[in-house]
């Protein structure tokens, strides 16, 4: 398999200890990809409209969202996200805590690209980002 090209990945996550579990699986995987933070809906979508001091932000090749979030939650990011014809395409996965079914249900729904569940222990989450990593920058054809 060729190198993969490096992306630009968008965390939108209001929890410090998973922004800083997120950063170290990136560290430890030596994921080459850029990790770009951002802690609310409203933020994420300033990021990804390049509006304010995100006017020059990169477009993002993967979205990492949280659903609970604050000022305006994952839900309604990802409607308005998969509403929008420049950003529809940009892959979205679901990182949340939340393992309630109509969560799930509703994300896939509003086009998710897939929806993952935070395993709470540190090497198994570790494990997940590095195989959504794997997934969506080696496996996956991403659009440019």
């Amino acid at each position: 398999m060729s190198d993969p090209a490096e992306i630009d990945v968008l965390l939108v996550e209001d929890d410090e200890g998973d922004v800083l579990m997120t950063r170290e699986a990136f560290e430890h995987h030596k994921l080459r990809n850029q990790l770009h933070v951002v802690p609310d809906g409203v933020e994420a979508l300033a990021f990804l409209r390049r509006e304010g001091e995100h006017a020059g932000a990169p477009r993002p090749g993967l979205i990492l969202l949280d659903l609970n979030l604050p000022r305006k939650d994952g839900r309604e990011v990802l409607e308005e996200i998969k509403s929008d014809e420049s950003l529809r395409s940009i892959p979205v996965v679901v990182l949340t805590t939340s393992q309630a079914e109509e969560d799930i249900l509703r994300s896939y729904n509003l086009y998710a690209n897939a929806y993952v569940a935070k395993p709470v222990d540190f090497e198994r989450f570790i494990d997940v980002i590095r195989q959504i990593d794997d997934f969506f920058v080696s496996v996956v054809k991403l659009p440019r």
